[in-house]
C-alpha cells in the first residue's frame, strides 16, 4: 500500500532551493575572481577556485534533485528520488576536499603571515557574507539530506567570510595578519564535523538500515497485542532517501481469522505509522499452520548449493 504524499511539492521546494544557491554562488565566484585580482590577494583568489568548485557541486546537487521528480517506472520502481543523495554525497566531498585546502593553506599562513589590502578585502567580505548568507537562509529551510550538507557548505562559506570581514576590521587598526588563519582553521574544524556527522545519515540510507526514528521491536510488539495475531515476523523497513520510507512485515493470524478481520488488522498496521513518512507498506497474513514462503525461500538459498555451470 502506498499512502498519500506531498514529495512532489517538497521536490520543486528542494530544487527552487538549489537552484538559487547555485546561481547565487556562481556570480560570487565571479565577483570574487575580479575581487581578487583588485586586491591584488592570493588567498581570495584561491577561495574563489575554492567556490568555483562549489558551484560545480551546487549545480550537479540541483541537477540530481531535479532527476529525482521523475515519477517511477518498471526499472525504478521507487522512482528517482535516491539521485537527490548523490547530489548531496558529491557535495559533501567537494566540501571536504575544499576544507582540507583551507586548513593546508590556513596552517601555512601561521607560519608566514603576508599583508594584505584590508580596506578592500573588508568591502569584499561584506559582499561574500551578503551572497553566502542569503543562499544560507533559502537552504536552511529545506528538509532534504541534500539541502542539509548544502546548508552546510554554504554556512562555511559565510562563516569564512565572517571571519576575513573580523581579521580585516582587526588589521586595519593592528598588524596582526595572523588573526585571519586563525579564525579559518578553527571554522575549517567545526563545519568539518557536521559535514561527517551528515555524512553518516547518507551511509545510513544508501546501506538501506531501519530508519532512526523506527523502532522495529516496538512495532512488533505493538501488532502481536492486536486480536487473533499469534506472531509477526521478516519485519523490514528502510529509507528511500532519508524521508520516505518503506515496511514490509508478515503476520501470522488464528486459523479462524475471516477475511474482515484480515482487512481490518492490516489497516490497524498501517494505521501504527506515520503516513508522512511511510510511503509503501506491505502486510502479508498468513494464518497458523500455512508455510511463509518468505522463510522457505531464504531456508533454499541457505541449503542449496550454488551451481556455477554455464
Amino acid at each position: 500500500m502506498s499512502s498519500g504524499h506531498s514529495h512532489g511539492a517538497h521536490s520543486h521546494g528542494s530544487t527552487g532551493n538549489l537552484k538559487s544557491a547555485f546561481f547565487l554562488n556562481l556570480t560570487f565566484t565571479i565577483i570574487e575572481i575580479f575581487g581578487g585580482l583588485w586586491t591584488n590577494s592570493v588567498a581570495i583568489l584561491s577561495d574563489a577556485v575554492h567556490d568555483l568548485g562549489d558551484s560545480l557541486s551546487l549545480g550537479l546537487a540541483w541537477y540530481f534533485d531535479r532527476l529525482s521528480r521523475r515519477e517511477d517506472n518498471a526499472k525504478n520502481t521507487y522512482g528517482y528520488r535516491r539521485y537527490s543523495l548523490l547530489g548531496g554525497l558529491i557535495t559533501a566531498v567537494v566540501l571536504i576536499a575544499g576544507l582540507a585546502f583551507i586548513l593546508w593553506h590556513a596552517v601555512g599562513r601561521l607560519f608566514s603571515p603576508e599583508p594584505v589590502n584590508a580596506p578592500g578585502v573588508m568591502m569584499l567580505a561584506v559582499v561574500g557574507v551578503v551572497f553566502n548568507g542569503a543562499a544560507v537562509l533559502k537552504v536552511k529551510k529545506g528538509s532534504s539530506l541534500t539541502e542539509q550538507v548544502v546548508s552546510w557548505h554554504l554556512l562555511e562559506d559565510t562563516l569564512g567570510w565572517v571571519a576575513v570581514l573580523v581579521g580585516a576590521g582587526i588589521m586595519t587598526v593592528w598588524d596582526l595578519p595572523i588573526i585571519d588563519p586563525i579564525l579559518s582553521i578553527g571554522i575549517s574544524f567545526f563545519v568539518l564535523w557536521n559535514v561527517l556527522r551528515n555524512l553518516r545519515q547518507f551511509f545510513t540510507v544508501f546501506l538501506q538500515r531501519t530508519p532512526k526514528e523506527f523502532d522495529v521491536n516496538q512495532f512488533e510488539r505493538t501488532v502481536l497485542a492486536l486480536p487473533k495475531v499469534t506472531s509477526v515476523h521478516h519485519t523490514h523497513s528502510w529509507s528511500i532517501d532519508g524521508e520516505s520510507h518503506v515496511l514490509t512485515t508478515h503476520l501470522v493470524m488464528q486459523k479462524d481469522a475471516d477475511r474482515d478481520e484480515i482487512i481490518e488488522t492490516k489497516n490497524q498496521v498501517r494505521d501504527m505509522l506515520d503516513k508522512k513518512t511511510f510511503e509503501h507498506v506491505t502486510v502479508d497474513i498468513e494464518l497458523e499452520g500455512e508455510a511463509c514462503m518468505a522463510s522457505q525461500e531464504h531456508k533454499h538459498t541457505q541449503t542449496q548449493p550454488h551451481n556455477h555451470a554455464h
